[in-house]
């Protein structure tokens, strides 16, 4: 997928969407290794890298679904519905259910072969994994950390049939006067609206499952990224605004991260402190206003600095942009495949995590290059082309 802008081709998406997805491999390794709920858990699993991880926690994929908004503006822009809606199927549903009948098994496997619910032995398992009347603690088959692919391809066909009340919206006089507005508020205002709606509307009768019928507060804010890549994908005004902005993004998400990261490492103290009495309930309401305006920040910044920074061809662009999804597509059974045998070792953390990490990457590189990328078949089943664009995937 690349991106396509009225002043050339946008490499600096294409980065970002690479960086996104890398972020997301890395974040789901780390879950190995934090007290929060996973699929299995590490015995070196602790508090300690609970920190870093809410540095990227509140908007790493919020970026996904703006990118993807992003995407969506240009292949609409090129084809008809039709064609879109089509492709959609091709590149997300067929992946999608290849990734539910096969890939994702193995997690579901080790998942249960930790809580020792069934026993050792992956085919006897995957005979009936697909089973409904085998019933498991866990749903089976299931998407786990595809649901993104599931909720993207839901929000495309919505797309779809809005699209052109959208764009209408777009040239319309009052579309072409709130483009007109001063940078700090088209960068550092609007964008931050739905999310803050979402925040005190449905985030707190609406925890995130995702399933994708009982997800109401995750696809308020998901699918409202999702609109404003769409909606800003080739809007002049807020890409100058963007740059413009980039340093009071940067520094404005610092400014918040820092306190904000203090009160997360005493959160359950904090809260219980602030609702025992009404008069501090605001400092409350203030530091989730603060979580959600560090997200998109965050992401502002992201957006302006790779404006000016990455904005240029490579070939491994090239390369890495035809690879990342089927890298997604394969990270977690990777790790999850590779930490469960690992963790019976009683291994130093380093050597653990090391090949956790070290392991996980060379499979989904190895796997992807020799084995998805030749085979016509293979490519279809993991989002790509079914033969290569004539100028990509290179290896540098």
């Amino acid at each position: 997928m690349g991106f396509e802008h009225q002043l050339g081709r946008r490499y600096d998406l294409d980065w970002l969407r690479i960086i996104a997805f890398g972020l997301l491999i890395f974040y789901h390794i780390g879950m190995l290794y934090v007290t929060w709920d996973f699929h299995v858990k590490s015995p070196h699993a602790g508090e300690w890298p609970e920190p870093f991880m809410r540095l990227l926690n509140p908007w790493r994929l919020l970026l996904l679904f703006f990118i993807s908004g992003i995407a969506a503006r240009f292949m609409l822009d090129k084809t008809s519905k039709q064609a879109f809606a089509k492709e959609r199927l091709w590149r997300l549903f067929i992946p999608l259910f290849i990734g539910i009948q096969f890939v994702v098994a193995p997690q579901t496997y080790f998942e249960l072969l930790q809580t020792e619910e069934i026993s050792p032995g992956f085919w006897a398992f995957f005979a009936n994994y697909s089973d409904p009347n085998h019933v498991y603690s866990v749903t089976t088959p299931t998407w786990i950390h595809l649901w993104y692919v599931v909720y993207l391809l839901v929000y495309s066909f919505i797309l779809v049939g809005i699209s052109s009340w959208i764009k209408a919206l777009i040239n319309s006089p009052v579309g072409r006067f709130i483009s007109q507005f001063p940078a700090w508020i088209l960068v550092l205002v609007l964008p931050v609206l739905p999310l803050l709606l979402v925040r005190f509307t449905l985030a707190s009768d609406w925890p995130t499952t995702h399933n994708l019928v009982e997800d109401w507060a995750k696809h308020g804010a998901s699918f409202s990224m999702f609109l404003i890549g769409y909606i800003v994908a080739k809007s002049p005004n807020f890409w100058r605004a963007i740059d413009q902005m980039r340093f009071w993004s940067v520094g404005l998400a610092i400014g918040l991260i820092i306190p904000l990261s203090l009160l997360w490492l005493q959160w359950d103290v904090f809260a219980s402190w602030a609702t025992q009495n009404p008069e501090r309930e605001s400092l409350l309401l203030l530091a989730r206003i603060g979580r959600v305006l560090y997200a998109w920040l965050v992401i502002a910044a992201l957006l302006g600095f790779a404006q000016r920074w990455l904005n240029k061809p490579n070939r491994t662009l090239s390369y890495l942009t035809s690879v990342i999804f089927p890298y997604y597509i394969l990270h977690q059974t990777l790790l999850i495949s590779i930490a469960y045998p690992l963790g019976k070792m009683d291994l130093p953390l380093v050597i653990e995590g090391t090949a956790v990490v070290g392991g996980t990457i060379a499979g989904c590189v190895l796997i992807t290059h020799f084995i998805i990328r030749p085979v016509p078949l293979f490519r279809v089943f993991f989002g790509m082309k079914a033969k290569p664009d004539k100028t990509g995937e290179v290896m540098k």
